[in-house]
């Protein structure tokens, strides 16, 4: 979808009545977002045995019978709404969802890449109140098993009567390239609303038509049960990163062994941790820019995958591997985020000329990463003292962990619950999903003639990740705790 230039065209040189007819269709999207938003049954049904709600489509089509159409052969419905209070007021949250850059940085583990195609309408009163503009974006799952979504829709935002804004996503498939449309967002956004002490209560609703057919049979379930691109998704994301955001605002924070962090470098530090997992979440997800070679696949068990990404000064060679585990997320990412098992798992892929190590440790309820790179120790004094981190070169590896699958109530009031085996050996999963782990190493090399494995053979590769994937097992096998 990037780099295409018949989109922007198709999109720049509309006609006033063209662009007059995307806004009454703006508007329409609204009047669909607004009650999907906060409608209950019959619209949404609770499903007790998990903490989600279901959509109901006889419903929604009795409600809103023209919309944009009827569902395209071969995809399958993908309906989640999910509601929090987040540690952002509502004018900068607005503003981060409708500035393309800082909507990329809050959503970077599953936005891989976003563009502002035509901006019809910047708002009125110097807000975003009526903003409407033309978008490309690329929606990613951390790992190359699951092929990223493309999506060209139009986003606009307006305040509501009752003080509490909304901004809708909807599609312009007439728009896209191809013979066949492989994912299309119905109206789908948020409902934002002034909560007290600097807070806003956001209501998501993510309403999505997608291929399924050419997912990886290790992930069919997560995305099969929708939470792979859930509105529980997006709202956790952002639960998270809002936090993180108002640490920074914190006068409390730790110092390090190369002295107190001044309050510039915080902002600097947080804004290099930003590039590592953005970094790492694009060069592992199953992007078309770069196509992975798979090395081995060991049915539903492991599969190990690697592609090179080269650049003006050399080349990259990214390894990755995704399995799954029976074993709760929170279990595994304790054990990965300890200190000693990174060192071990970074001596794997050799000696990092005794370079500090950075490390980005951060959970919520949909998924948790584990990232580390190493920065030499001048880059990082730079940062601490407030540096610009866009000068600093980081290579990250690391660790993304996914459910692996829709979790019971039960299993989310008792995250540590391993899943267990029955008399065969195999795990049921009514009893527990587990965990879908994806580890990532990148490797730098000089130069990437045409083959990637003719600098690093498959045996290699095969024993870097036996080795990590073994240690992590035996340390979180029956009768074990993660430290």
């Amino acid at each position: 979808m990037f780099g295409r230039g018949g989109i922007v065209q198709s999109v720049t040189r509309r006609s006033e009545a063209d662009k007059q007819l995307i806004l009454d269709f703006a508007v329409t999207a609204m009047e669909e977002l607004i009650p999907m938003a906060q409608l209950n049954e019959p619209l949404w049904i609770q499903d007790f045995n998990s903490s989600t709600e279901i959509l109901n489509e006889i419903e929604y089509l009795r409600l809103f019978p023209g919309g944009v159409g009827p569902k395209p052969p071969g995809l399958t419905s993908e309906a989640s709404r999910h509601t929090a209070v987040v540690v952002m007021n509502q004018a900068n949250l607005v503003e981060t969802l409708m500035d393309v850059n800082q909507w990329c940085t809050m959503f970077s583990s599953i936005v891989s890449r976003a563009v502002t195609l035509e901006t019809y309408s910047t708002g009125v009163a110097g807000n975003y109140d009526g903003s409407f503009q033309v978008m490309s974006a690329e929606f990613q799952v951390p790992t190359p098993l699951v092929p990223i979504r493309e999506s060209l829709f139009v986003r606009y935002c307006k305040q509501q009567q009752d003080a509490m804004w909304a901004v809708v996503d909807f599609p312009l498939d007439d728009l896209r390239p191809g013979p066949t449309v492989q994912c299309r967002r119905r109206p789908s956004g948020c409902l934002i609303q002034e909560m007290p002490n600097g807070c806003s209560k956001v209501t998501w609703v993510e309403h999505v038509e997608a291929d399924h057919w050419d997912v990886h049979d290790l992930y069919k379930p997560l995305v099969n049960s929708g939470l792979a691109f859930s509105a529980k998704r997006w709202v956790s994301t952002l639960e998270r990163q809002c936090e993180r955001l108002a640490s920074v605002m914190s006068s409390n924070y730790p110092s390090g062994s190369t002295g107190i962090i001044t309050p510039e470098g915080k902002k600097s530090l947080l804004k290099l941790a930003d590039r590592m997992l953005a970094n790492f979440c694009g060069n592992v997800t199953a992007s078309p820019t770069h196509q992975w070679t798979t090395l081995s696949s060991r049915g539903d068990e492991v599969c190990v995958m690697v592609r090179q990404i080269v650049s003006n000064a050399g080349g990259i060679l990214v390894v990755a591997a995704s399995l799954w585990l029976p074993i709760q997320p929170k279990r595994v990412f304790d054990y990965l985020r300890d200190g000693s098992t990174r060192t071990e798992t970074q001596n794997a892929i050799g000696n990092q000329n005794n370079n500090l190590i950075l490390q980005e440790c951060c959970t919520d309820r949909t998924g948790s990463y584990v990232i580390y790179a190493p920065v030499n120790v001048v880059s990082m004094n730079l940062i601490l003292t407030g540096g610009d981190p866009n000068y600093v070169v980081i290579m990250p590896s690391g660790f993304a962990i996914l459910p692996g699958g829709p979790q019971s109530r039960s299993e989310e009031l008792n995250p540590q619950n391993e899943a267990t085996p029955n008399e065969q050996g195999h795990v049921s999963e009514s009893d527990n999903n587990g965990s879908l782990m994806t580890e990532a190493f990148q490797m730098h090399v000089p130069s990437m003639p045409n083959s990637p494995l003719s600098l690093i053979s498959t045996e290699t590769v095969n024993n870097l990740i036996a080795m990590t994937v073994g240690k992590i097992k035996a340390a979180l096998s029956s009768g074990n705790r993660a430290p």
